[in-house]
C-alpha cells in the first residue's frame, strides 16, 4: 500500500473518531433541547461518517485502482476535513 493511501486511510479514521465524538455532542445537546438543529447536525455527521467509511472500504478494496497522481489531492479532501470537522466539534463545545 502506497504512503500516500495510508496516510488516506489514517486521517479517514481521525475523521470518524472526531465525527463520533461530534455525533455524541449533537445527542446530548438534542436530549436537553429538543430542537430540531441538533438532529440536522446528527444526520449531517452521520453522512460525513459514512462518507469517511465508505472511503476506507475503498482503499482497501480497489487500491489498484487508485491513479498514483490521484493519491495527494484525496489525501489534502480528508485533511481539509478533518480540519473543519475539528472546528466544528471546538465551536460545538465552547
Amino acid at each position: 500500500m502506497e504512503p500516500v493511501m495510508v496516510a488516506s486511510t489514517v486521517v479517514s479514521g481521525a475523521n470518524m473518531i472526531v465525527l463520533g465524538i461530534l455525533i455524541g455532542v449533537f445527542v446530548k445537546i438534542y436530549s436537553k433541547t429538543k430542537a430540531q438543529l441538533p438532529l440536522g447536525m446528527i444526520f449531517f455527521a452521520g453522512l460525513l461518517f459514512l462518507h469517511n467509511l465508505i472511503g476506507v472500504y475503498a482503499y482497501f478494496s480497489m487500491m489498484e485502482l487508485y491513479a498514483q497522481a490521484l493519491l495527494p489531492y484525496l489525501l489534502a479532501v480528508h485533511i481539509a476535513e478533518l480540519a473543519g470537522i475539528l472546528i466544528l466539534l471546538k465551536i460545538t463545545l465552547q
